[in-house]
């Protein structure tokens, strides 16, 4: 007990002290500080320089077991990496094989059959790419007029397509321009067929930009989202050509969203399926006077 409260006094007395010398001992540091501050800035810059130049050499040697345990991540990194990408390579591989082998097996039986029912291959389709100049979409029409330069591979009721699908048809030609009625007119009307369900109908226009589905079957499941394309019925049109997706179904009543904005193409390319009879070629009289109103 003695010797704690002997401790204590002396704890006592060193506070003392501290307090009755904190003021000496703050001007002491504010003067050492001036002295510094006045010093000759090149000795520091000087001595800061030597001791960066003995300090990096050492820096850089203690970074080296750094840089290689780095290394050494990325390096198994990288390999972990690579052994997952072989992984699903070869998964993709073997799907790849698979599909293959049942495309090659198809194409046997699709010969075979074509052999049998002695069908023949429709020709090769030759198209021409022409800049649209003009269009009418009012309440009594909706079409373009294009400039086909008097192309004479362009003739009257060739198929015209865009980027996305079909969009319609050479309704006359003329000796500089072409007048090209799209689906959505009310004088169109496309034999389609359903994908999904090859369940058959007629895209009729109605010179609105949703065309509608009609002469479908009372009983046919049609839903929100299947795919409309030509059924080729009628020799106008090739099979398979994509024309929208249906967007709504109601009772007497199926609407067709088109593939492509037909309100903002500017170029067209026709097409000739070598369907189209060279005596229904028309040609488009004061087209240019159309063109101008």
């Amino acid at each position: 007990m003695k010797r704690r409260k002997v401790l204590f006094i002396h704890l006592s007395n060193i506070r003392l002290l501290v307090k009755k010398f904190a003021i000496v001992i703050l001007f002491l540091s504010a003067f050492v500080m001036m002295l510094i501050n006045k010093t000759d800035t090149v000795i520091i810059e000087k001595t800061s320089s030597v001791a960066t130049d003995v300090v990096s050499p050492l820096i850089d040697v203690l970074v080296i077991p750094a840089r290689m345990l780095a290394g050494v991540y990325d390096y198994f990194h990288e390999l972990k990496t690579i052994r997952q990408d072989n992984v699903k390579l070869r998964d993709e591989n073997k799907q790849l094989v698979m599909m293959s082998n049942k495309a090659r097996a198809l194409e046997i039986e699709n010969r075979l059959l074509a052999n049998l029912l002695n069908y023949t291959p429709p020709p090769e389709a030759t198209y021409v790419t022409a800049r649209v100049i003009a269009e009418e979409g009012n309440a009594f029409s909706h079409s373009l007029i294009a400039y086909t330069a008097g192309n004479p591979n362009v003739k009257k009721g060739q198929v015209v397509l865009s980027e996305n699908g079909v969009i319609g048809r050479i309704e006359q030609v003329g000796q500089m321009y072409s007048k090209i009625i799209l689906i959505t007119d009310i004088n169109s009307k496309i034999p389609v067929v359903v994908e999904r369900t090859r369940v058959r109908g007629i895209l009729s226009g109605d010179n609105t930009s949703i065309p509608k589905l009609v002469f479908v079957p009372l009983d046919a499941k049609i839903f929100i989202g299947d795919r409309v394309i030509t059924s080729g019925v009628a020799g106008v049109f090739p099979p398979g050509l994509p024309i929208g997706k249906v967007i709504s179904v109601d009772k007497n009543e199926i609407k067709v969203k088109t593939l492509g904005d037909l309100d903002r193409i500017e170029f067209v390319r026709i097409v000739d399926y070598n369907l189209v009879d060279e005596s229904n070629s028309q040609d488009l009289s004061n087209s240019g006077e159309k063109v101008n109103e």
